[in-house]
Protein backbone atom coordinates (compact mmCIF):
# COMPACT_ATOMS: atom_id res chain seq x y z
CA UNK A 1 0.00 0.00 0.00
CA UNK A 2 3.03 2.38 0.62
CA UNK A 3 4.26 1.50 -2.37
CA UNK A 4 1.12 2.25 -4.43
CA UNK A 5 0.62 5.76 -2.24
CA UNK A 6 4.20 7.16 -3.51
CA UNK A 7 3.76 6.18 -7.11
CA UNK A 8 0.16 7.58 -7.34
CA UNK A 9 1.40 10.96 -5.42
CA UNK A 10 4.50 11.04 -7.63
CA UNK A 11 2.55 11.11 -10.83
CA UNK A 12 0.75 14.60 -10.94
CA UNK A 13 1.66 16.19 -6.89
CA UNK A 14 -1.67 15.50 -6.02
CA UNK A 15 -2.26 14.26 -2.25
CA UNK A 16 -2.41 10.43 -1.81
CA UNK A 17 -5.85 10.27 -0.29
CA UNK A 18 -6.98 12.26 -3.24
CA UNK A 19 -5.49 10.00 -5.96
CA UNK A 20 -6.04 6.37 -4.35
CA UNK A 21 -9.69 7.53 -4.48
CA UNK A 22 -9.83 8.11 -7.83
CA UNK A 23 -8.45 5.04 -8.45
CA UNK A 24 -10.70 2.44 -6.58
CA UNK A 25 -13.90 4.68 -8.18
CA UNK A 26 -12.86 4.32 -11.87
CA UNK A 27 -14.87 1.98 -13.75
CA UNK A 28 -12.11 2.03 -16.76
CA UNK A 29 -9.87 0.38 -16.81
CA UNK A 30 -10.52 -1.10 -13.56
CA UNK A 31 -8.75 -0.86 -10.38
CA UNK A 32 -5.95 -3.61 -9.52
CA UNK A 33 -7.62 -4.97 -5.97
CA UNK A 34 -4.57 -6.52 -4.59
CA UNK A 35 -3.67 -4.18 -2.63
CA UNK A 36 -6.76 -4.24 -0.60
CA UNK A 37 -6.90 -5.98 2.56
CA UNK A 38 -9.54 -8.26 3.38
CA UNK A 39 -10.22 -9.18 7.02
CA UNK A 40 -12.40 -12.37 6.04
CA UNK A 41 -9.50 -14.15 4.47
CA UNK A 42 -6.26 -12.51 6.46
CA UNK A 43 -4.69 -10.93 3.29
CA UNK A 44 -3.44 -7.35 3.93
CA UNK A 45 -0.70 -5.42 2.06
CA UNK A 46 2.41 -5.42 4.26
CA UNK A 47 1.41 -7.60 7.28
CA UNK A 48 -1.11 -4.65 8.79
CA UNK A 49 -3.78 -6.93 10.26
CA UNK A 50 -3.31 -7.44 14.05
CA UNK A 51 -5.76 -9.97 15.58
CA UNK A 52 -7.47 -8.93 18.73
CA UNK A 53 -8.85 -10.59 21.38
CA UNK A 54 -12.10 -8.89 23.02
CA UNK A 55 -13.61 -9.45 26.90
CA UNK A 56 -15.72 -12.31 26.19
CA UNK A 57 -17.11 -11.48 29.61
CA UNK A 58 -18.71 -8.03 28.26
CA UNK A 59 -21.87 -9.71 27.25
CA UNK A 60 -22.89 -12.98 28.04
CA UNK A 61 -23.86 -15.49 25.08
CA UNK A 62 -27.26 -15.21 26.03
CA UNK A 63 -27.35 -11.02 25.66
CA UNK A 64 -25.18 -11.84 21.98
CA UNK A 65 -27.56 -14.09 20.86
CA UNK A 66 -30.37 -11.86 21.53
CA UNK A 67 -29.47 -9.15 18.82
CA UNK A 68 -28.00 -12.29 16.28
CA UNK A 69 -24.92 -12.13 17.72
CA UNK A 70 -22.27 -15.13 17.85
CA UNK A 71 -20.84 -15.75 21.32
CA UNK A 72 -17.79 -12.55 21.54
CA UNK A 73 -15.70 -15.24 21.98
CA UNK A 74 -15.89 -16.56 18.81
CA UNK A 75 -15.67 -13.57 16.89
CA UNK A 76 -12.96 -12.57 14.59
CA UNK A 77 -11.87 -8.89 15.80
CA UNK A 78 -8.78 -7.43 14.24
CA UNK A 79 -6.77 -3.60 14.56
CA UNK A 80 -4.84 -2.43 11.54
CA UNK A 81 -0.80 -1.20 12.08
CA UNK A 82 -0.51 2.35 12.41
CA UNK A 83 -4.55 3.12 13.24
CA UNK A 84 -4.91 3.06 17.21
CA UNK A 85 -8.70 2.44 18.52
CA UNK A 86 -9.39 0.72 15.05
CA UNK A 87 -11.91 -2.24 15.66
CA UNK A 88 -12.44 -4.28 12.42
CA UNK A 89 -15.25 -7.47 13.32
CA UNK A 90 -15.34 -9.72 10.35
CA UNK A 91 -19.30 -10.96 10.46
CA UNK A 92 -20.20 -11.37 14.23
CA UNK A 93 -23.92 -11.78 12.75
CA UNK A 94 -25.02 -15.67 13.45
CA UNK A 95 -26.66 -17.28 10.83
CA UNK A 96 -30.46 -16.50 9.32
CA UNK A 97 -29.65 -13.41 11.03
CA UNK A 98 -28.83 -10.52 8.82
CA UNK A 99 -32.04 -10.95 7.47
CA UNK A 100 -33.63 -9.19 10.42
CA UNK A 101 -31.36 -6.07 10.05
CA UNK A 102 -31.88 -5.99 6.66
CA UNK A 103 -35.77 -5.77 6.67
CA UNK A 104 -35.58 -3.08 9.49
CA UNK A 105 -33.24 -1.25 7.35
CA UNK A 106 -35.65 -1.79 4.29
CA UNK A 107 -38.86 -1.62 5.95
CA UNK A 108 -39.06 -0.23 9.55
CA UNK A 109 -36.63 2.58 9.88
CA UNK A 110 -37.14 4.54 6.96
CA UNK A 111 -40.80 5.03 8.02
CA UNK A 112 -42.04 8.30 9.64
CA UNK A 113 -41.60 10.02 11.89
CA UNK A 114 -37.59 9.31 11.06
CA UNK A 115 -36.07 11.63 8.11
CA UNK A 116 -34.82 10.20 4.84
CA UNK A 117 -33.70 12.39 1.58
CA UNK A 118 -37.09 11.89 0.03
CA UNK A 119 -38.53 14.19 2.40
CA UNK A 120 -36.42 17.18 0.72
CA UNK A 121 -38.07 17.16 -2.40
CA UNK A 122 -41.51 15.25 -1.43
CA UNK A 123 -44.60 15.95 0.38
CA UNK A 124 -44.81 13.66 4.05
CA UNK A 125 -48.10 11.61 2.77
CA UNK A 126 -45.84 10.66 -0.23
CA UNK A 127 -42.89 9.43 2.11
CA UNK A 128 -44.84 8.38 4.96
CA UNK A 129 -45.14 4.19 3.71
CA UNK A 130 -41.93 3.37 1.00
CA UNK A 131 -41.72 0.03 1.65
CA UNK A 132 -45.59 -0.53 0.76
CA UNK A 133 -45.25 2.00 -2.06
CA UNK A 134 -42.16 -0.58 -3.48
CA UNK A 135 -43.00 -3.56 -2.11
CA UNK A 136 -45.09 -4.91 -5.54
CA UNK A 137 -42.73 -3.54 -7.85
CA UNK A 138 -39.93 -5.28 -6.45
CA UNK A 139 -41.44 -8.73 -5.85
CA UNK A 140 -42.14 -8.67 -9.56
CA UNK A 141 -39.86 -10.34 -11.74
CA UNK A 142 -37.07 -7.72 -13.56
CA UNK A 143 -38.73 -6.42 -16.55
CA UNK A 144 -36.73 -6.00 -19.85
CA UNK A 145 -38.75 -2.69 -20.34
CA UNK A 146 -37.12 -0.03 -18.76
CA UNK A 147 -39.08 0.88 -15.45
CA UNK A 148 -39.06 3.81 -13.00
CA UNK A 149 -37.42 3.39 -9.87
CA UNK A 150 -39.46 2.94 -6.98
CA UNK A 151 -39.02 5.17 -3.94
CA UNK A 152 -36.85 2.85 -1.59
CA UNK A 153 -34.46 2.52 -5.24
CA UNK A 154 -34.80 6.38 -4.71
CA UNK A 155 -33.80 6.27 -1.23
CA UNK A 156 -30.25 7.43 -0.10
CA UNK A 157 -30.30 8.19 3.60
CA UNK A 158 -31.99 8.04 7.08
CA UNK A 159 -31.46 9.30 10.21
CA UNK A 160 -32.95 8.19 13.17
CA UNK A 161 -32.53 9.50 17.07
CA UNK A 162 -30.92 13.05 17.06
CA UNK A 163 -31.69 13.96 13.23
CA UNK A 164 -27.98 16.23 11.34
CA UNK A 165 -29.51 19.60 10.16
CA UNK A 166 -27.40 19.84 6.73
CA UNK A 167 -27.96 23.55 6.87
CA UNK A 168 -26.96 24.29 9.88
CA UNK A 169 -24.43 21.45 10.49
CA UNK A 170 -25.67 20.36 13.39
CA UNK A 171 -27.45 18.39 15.70
CA UNK A 172 -30.01 19.93 18.24
CA UNK A 173 -32.89 18.88 21.14
CA UNK A 174 -35.38 20.17 18.95
CA UNK A 175 -34.79 17.64 15.98
CA UNK A 176 -35.35 14.20 17.53
CA UNK A 177 -37.33 11.03 17.19
CA UNK A 178 -36.87 8.42 19.67
CA UNK A 179 -33.88 5.82 18.96
CA UNK A 180 -34.72 2.08 17.96
CA UNK A 181 -34.70 0.12 20.98
CA UNK A 182 -33.46 -3.04 18.75
CA UNK A 183 -30.89 -1.44 17.38
CA UNK A 184 -29.65 0.47 20.59
CA UNK A 185 -29.28 -3.29 22.09
CA UNK A 186 -27.48 -4.30 19.19
CA UNK A 187 -25.05 -1.61 19.33
CA UNK A 188 -24.57 -1.20 22.90
CA UNK A 189 -23.48 -5.24 22.88
CA UNK A 190 -20.81 -4.63 19.94
CA UNK A 191 -20.06 -1.24 21.78
CA UNK A 192 -19.81 -3.37 25.32
CA UNK A 193 -17.49 -6.26 23.55
CA UNK A 194 -14.95 -3.37 22.16
CA UNK A 195 -14.52 -1.83 25.65
CA UNK A 196 -17.40 1.16 25.53
CA UNK A 197 -19.70 0.05 28.25
CA UNK A 198 -22.54 2.40 28.88
CA UNK A 199 -22.29 3.68 24.94
CA UNK A 200 -25.65 5.54 24.03
CA UNK A 201 -27.19 5.16 20.82
CA UNK A 202 -27.95 8.73 20.06
CA UNK A 203 -28.22 9.19 16.78
CA UNK A 204 -27.91 6.79 13.61
CA UNK A 205 -27.03 7.29 9.81
CA UNK A 206 -28.71 4.79 7.64
CA UNK A 207 -26.58 5.16 3.76
CA UNK A 208 -28.25 3.48 0.94
CA UNK A 209 -25.56 2.72 -1.58
CA UNK A 210 -26.43 1.15 -5.69
CA UNK A 211 -24.11 -0.35 -7.35
CA UNK A 212 -22.44 3.21 -8.44
CA UNK A 213 -22.46 5.08 -5.67
CA UNK A 214 -19.98 6.51 -3.43
CA UNK A 215 -18.87 7.86 0.04
CA UNK A 216 -16.41 11.41 -0.46
CA UNK A 217 -13.83 11.71 1.92
CA UNK A 218 -15.01 13.42 5.29
CA UNK A 219 -14.82 12.72 9.19
CA UNK A 220 -16.95 12.84 11.02
CA UNK A 221 -16.86 15.82 13.88
CA UNK A 222 -20.32 16.72 14.50
CA UNK A 223 -21.00 14.92 17.97
CA UNK A 224 -20.03 16.86 21.20
CA UNK A 225 -18.38 14.00 22.31
CA UNK A 226 -15.48 12.66 20.35
CA UNK A 227 -14.58 9.93 23.46
CA UNK A 228 -17.41 7.71 22.31
CA UNK A 229 -16.60 5.31 19.33
CA UNK A 230 -18.30 5.24 16.03
CA UNK A 231 -19.73 2.09 15.07
CA UNK A 232 -20.65 1.55 11.59
CA UNK A 233 -22.18 -1.95 9.99
CA UNK A 234 -22.70 -3.03 6.34
CA UNK A 235 -24.75 -5.47 4.77
CA UNK A 236 -25.76 -6.36 1.23
CA UNK A 237 -23.18 -5.76 -1.32
CA UNK A 238 -19.43 -5.73 -0.77
CA UNK A 239 -17.40 -1.98 -0.39
CA UNK A 240 -14.10 -1.03 -0.45
CA UNK A 241 -13.50 1.73 2.26
CA UNK A 242 -10.78 3.81 2.59
CA UNK A 243 -9.26 4.99 6.12
CA UNK A 244 -6.69 7.61 5.87
CA UNK A 245 -5.25 9.96 8.96
CA UNK A 246 -5.93 13.44 11.35
CA UNK A 247 -4.92 15.36 8.31
CA UNK A 248 -6.81 14.57 4.75
CA UNK A 249 -3.72 14.24 2.80
CA UNK A 250 -2.69 11.53 4.78
CA UNK A 251 -2.18 8.39 2.80
CA UNK A 252 -5.32 5.62 3.49
CA UNK A 253 -5.44 2.03 3.71
CA UNK A 254 -7.82 0.34 1.75
CA UNK A 255 -9.89 -2.63 2.95
CA UNK A 256 -12.87 -4.57 1.97
CA UNK A 257 -16.04 -4.40 3.68
CA UNK A 258 -18.63 -7.61 3.03
CA UNK A 259 -22.44 -7.85 4.59
CA UNK A 260 -22.09 -8.59 8.16
CA UNK A 261 -18.92 -6.81 8.87
CA UNK A 262 -18.64 -4.01 11.98
CA UNK A 263 -15.95 -1.46 12.79
CA UNK A 264 -15.43 0.43 15.17
CA UNK A 265 -13.61 3.85 15.17
CA UNK A 266 -12.33 5.06 18.26
CA UNK A 267 -9.88 7.31 20.81
CA UNK A 268 -7.00 8.59 17.98
CA UNK A 269 -8.53 6.55 14.81
CA UNK A 270 -12.02 8.20 15.86
CA UNK A 271 -11.45 11.84 14.13
CA UNK A 272 -9.83 10.16 10.59
CA UNK A 273 -10.45 10.35 7.29
CA UNK A 274 -12.23 7.55 5.39
CA UNK A 275 -14.43 7.38 2.09
CA UNK A 276 -16.25 4.55 0.41
CA UNK A 277 -14.99 5.06 -3.74
CA UNK A 278 -16.60 1.56 -4.80
CA UNK A 279 -19.63 -1.51 -4.34
CA UNK A 280 -18.63 -4.45 -5.21
CA UNK A 281 -20.34 -7.76 -5.64
CA UNK A 282 -20.30 -10.01 -2.83
CA UNK A 283 -17.84 -12.77 -2.47
CA UNK A 284 -19.59 -15.99 -3.41
CA UNK A 285 -19.19 -17.24 0.88
CA UNK A 286 -20.96 -13.83 1.66
CA UNK A 287 -23.45 -14.21 -0.55
CA UNK A 288 -25.64 -17.17 0.45
CA UNK A 289 -27.65 -15.13 2.61
CA UNK A 290 -28.88 -12.71 -0.12
CA UNK A 291 -30.50 -15.75 -1.68
CA UNK A 292 -32.10 -17.60 1.32
CA UNK A 293 -34.39 -16.88 3.96
CA UNK A 294 -33.97 -20.60 5.06
CA UNK A 295 -32.03 -20.27 8.67
CA UNK A 296 -34.14 -17.26 9.82
CA UNK A 297 -35.84 -20.51 11.63
CA UNK A 298 -32.81 -21.71 13.57
CA UNK A 299 -32.53 -17.96 15.32
CA UNK A 300 -32.42 -18.71 19.50
CA UNK A 301 -36.22 -17.97 21.07
CA UNK A 302 -36.34 -14.73 23.57
CA UNK A 303 -34.45 -12.56 21.26
CA UNK A 304 -35.57 -8.81 20.27
CA UNK A 305 -35.22 -10.70 16.31
CA UNK A 306 -38.54 -11.53 14.82
CA UNK A 307 -39.09 -13.36 11.89
CA UNK A 308 -38.70 -12.23 8.54
CA UNK A 309 -41.80 -13.89 6.66
CA UNK A 310 -40.73 -14.74 2.97
CA UNK A 311 -42.66 -12.34 1.42
CA UNK A 312 -40.77 -9.68 3.14
CA UNK A 313 -37.29 -11.15 2.43
CA UNK A 314 -38.29 -11.64 -1.13
CA UNK A 315 -38.71 -8.07 -1.43
CA UNK A 316 -35.13 -7.24 0.73
CA UNK A 317 -33.23 -10.00 -1.59
CA UNK A 318 -34.11 -8.39 -4.58
CA UNK A 319 -33.17 -5.20 -3.65
CA UNK A 320 -29.65 -6.31 -1.49
CA UNK A 321 -29.04 -8.25 -4.87
CA UNK A 322 -27.11 -4.71 -6.15
CA UNK A 323 -27.07 -2.76 -3.16
CA UNK A 324 -25.52 -2.24 0.00
CA UNK A 325 -26.66 -0.68 3.09
CA UNK A 326 -24.57 0.73 6.11
CA UNK A 327 -25.78 2.20 9.55
CA UNK A 328 -23.47 4.42 11.82
CA UNK A 329 -24.16 4.54 14.70
CA UNK A 330 -23.32 7.73 17.35
CA UNK A 331 -23.51 8.97 20.91
CA UNK A 332 -23.64 12.65 20.43
CA UNK A 333 -23.45 14.00 23.96
CA UNK A 334 -21.29 12.68 26.61
CA UNK A 335 -21.88 11.84 30.29
CA UNK A 336 -23.42 15.55 31.96
CA UNK A 337 -23.31 17.23 28.11
CA UNK A 338 -26.08 18.95 27.06
CA UNK A 339 -26.58 20.81 23.67
CA UNK A 340 -25.40 24.67 24.10
CA UNK A 341 -27.69 26.73 23.18
CA UNK A 342 -25.82 28.44 20.18
CA UNK A 343 -25.27 25.65 17.87
CA UNK A 344 -21.85 24.27 17.45
CA UNK A 345 -20.20 25.01 14.02
CA UNK A 346 -18.77 21.21 14.32
CA UNK A 347 -19.69 19.33 11.14
CA UNK A 348 -19.10 16.56 8.94
CA UNK A 349 -16.56 17.68 6.32
CA UNK A 350 -15.33 16.40 2.66
CA UNK A 351 -11.80 16.43 1.95
CA UNK A 352 -12.11 20.08 0.87
CA UNK A 353 -13.93 21.69 3.64
CA UNK A 354 -17.45 21.29 2.32
CA UNK A 355 -20.54 19.39 4.22
CA UNK A 356 -20.42 15.79 3.24
CA UNK A 357 -24.18 15.21 1.85
CA UNK A 358 -24.62 13.48 -1.83
CA UNK A 359 -24.85 10.75 -3.47
CA UNK A 360 -22.79 10.04 -6.88
CA UNK A 361 -24.22 8.03 -9.18
CA UNK A 362 -22.93 7.23 -12.32
CA UNK A 363 -25.87 6.22 -14.47
CA UNK A 364 -25.20 6.45 -18.19
CA UNK A 365 -21.86 8.71 -17.72
CA UNK A 366 -23.48 11.11 -16.01
CA UNK A 367 -23.16 12.25 -12.33
CA UNK A 368 -26.40 13.20 -10.34
CA UNK A 369 -25.66 14.96 -6.84
CA UNK A 370 -28.37 13.66 -4.37
CA UNK A 371 -28.33 15.54 -1.05
CA UNK A 372 -28.13 12.96 1.47
CA UNK A 373 -26.09 12.59 4.88
CA UNK A 374 -22.45 10.93 4.26
CA UNK A 375 -23.01 9.60 1.23
CA UNK A 376 -20.85 11.80 -0.66
CA UNK A 377 -20.18 12.57 -3.82
CA UNK A 378 -16.91 14.39 -3.67
CA UNK A 379 -14.78 12.93 -6.02
CA UNK A 380 -11.61 14.84 -4.88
Amino acid sequence: MAKMAASVVAESGEDVFRKMFKFYKRREPPPDLKDVTDFSSGAASGGKIVPLKLDPAAVSDEEAARVGLHPIRDWRAFGLQGYPGFIFISNPFLRGSQAFWVRQCLKTYPQKPNVCNLDMHMSPCDTQDIWARSAQALRSPPSEKRQPKTLLERLRWVTLGYHYNWDTKTYSANSYTPFPPDLHMLSSRITAACGFPGFSSEAAILNYYRSDSSLGIHVDESEFDHSRPLLSLSFGQSAIFLLGGPQRQDPPTAMFMHSGDVMLMSGPSRLLYHAVPRILPAPRQRAAFLDELSFSCALPTANVLEPVSQEDWDVCSRYIQSSRVNMTVRQVLGPGQSFPEKPSSAHQTDDKGRTVGCHDDENSGKRKRTCSDAVGTVET
